[in-house]
């Protein structure tokens, strides 16, 4: 991985400002924005479609990148506009009646609570919530207790959006297959910081956002599907990319990941997430992972030393968010504060995991995620700037 000012060299955004907000929508790499803003100024030039066919290899490559990232063949993935997209337009395809369960876990994030919520409204099925341990990792006992042959789906979620435990989900996903029930893994805040390899997972389907620690455009997600289930699922919404109108009254899909696909496109956006995950590739998946550990791990040692400072994350295992909350201020207010000092994080609200949120009676916490561009001296800038207001 290149030094810390190379690094920073590469993301102009990170010069007048400590940003603590990658777990929201990251700084992009100066390729990213150049190669976005770039073909937007071409469609001004030619136009969108004849722009979009000067760069049909660099399209395709995006999902060749995507694929190297995750260990996937690129005909597996399918791009959207965000992994909330990716993630509906798996869950709503699978087939659902009534009896079949769908498990959640505890820290799942509201969009696919909400979304299973409505699907057993819909079909019969029952939402379940896989308990969390004390840790407050999945509890993977409760789980294996709680399989059984009506478990249709498994919700995993692999980093909850208001803290930085990371779940077990390889063991969840083995457990889940014992009935053959298909899981489903929210990468939105693992994709980027964390490893994944959909063959050591053992997931069945992935969704993930382009904006977060990918470094990518806002308006990107990609999602993953086991290759043999590209040909058995068939999307609640088709046009004539994902499938081809072959008589008056019949049409084939797609055969591969595709078939998750429309034929409208950002496509200035797309070619922006192909850089931003050859960006990640080129500087070392394996680097960039322990340098957001690291930040990560020293902010959290370092927080927990400010009197009136409380850490919030849980987990075993810890992700690059760190969420905390101040004795006698509301996050709002601390989010707020430091930002007329130039210090950039955010506010994770408990309608947004409310079910962990509720069970330890947060109704919110201020979340900081630093990236790898992040330097030590604005981490210490940042502590030194809460420590006044604790």
């Amino acid at each position: 991985m290149r030094d810390i000012a190379a690094l920073r060299a590469d993301t102009p955004g990170c010069e007048n400002q400590v940003f603590l907000d990658s777990a929201g929508s990251s700084l992009p790499p100066r390729v990213v924005v150049d190669t976005t803003i770039d073909h937007l100024r071409r469609e001004a030039e030619i136009g969108g479609y004849r722009a979009a066919n000067e760069r049909i290899d660099e399209l395709h490559a995006v999902k060749t990148a995507i694929g190297e990232l995750i260990n996937a063949d690129p005909a597996a993935i399918a791009l959207s506009d965000s992994a909330s997209r990716s993630w509906s337009d798996f869950f709503y395809s699978v087939p659902l009646a009534a009896g079949d369960r769908i498990l959640i876990s505890g820290a799942d994030y509201a969009s696919n609570a909400i979304a299973a919520l409505q699907r057993a409204r819909q079909t019969g099925a029952t939402v379940e919530v896989i308990p969390s341990d004390s840790s407050g990792q999945l509890d993977l006992d409760a789980l294996a207790a709680m399989i059984d042959d009506r478990v249709k789906l498994v919700s995993l979620l692999h980093v909850p959006t208001n803290g930085g435990l990371v779940n077990p989900v390889a063991e969840a996903a083995r457990i889940a297959h014992r009935v053959e029930a298909l899981v489903l893994l929210d990468a939105c805040q693992s994709a980027g910081q964390l490893p994944l390899d959909v063959a050591e997972l053992g997931v069945d389907a992935l969704s993930a956002t382009g904006r977060k620690w990918l470094r990518g455009p806002r308006g990107t997600g990609f999602l993953y599907l086991r290759p043999d289930l590209a040909l058995s699922l068939e999307p609640t919404r088709l046009d004539l990319h994902s499938a081809e109108w072959t008589a008056p009254d019949d049409y084939v899909l797609s055969p591969d990941a595709t078939r998750f696909e429309f034929w409208e496109s950002n496509v200035a956006a797309r070619l922006g997430l192909g850089a931003a995950v050859r960006y990640l590739l080129e500087l070392g998946p394996a680097q960039v992972y322990a340098a957001i550990a690291e930040r990560s791990e020293y902010l959290r040692k370092a927080l927990q030393e400010i009197p009136g400072v409380t850490v919030r994350d849980r987990g075993a295992q810890h992700a690059g968010i760190v969420s905390f909350t101040v004795d006698g201020l509301e996050p709002v207010q601390v989010r707020d504060r430091l930002a007329a000092e130039a210090i950039t994080l955010t506010v994770s609200f408990r309608g947004s995991t409310l079910l962990d949120m509720s069970a330890r009676e947060l109704n919110s916490v201020v979340r900081a995620s630093p990236h790898c561009f992040v330097s030590f001296e604005d981490l210490d800038r940042f502590v030194s700037a809460l420590r006044t207001l604790a």
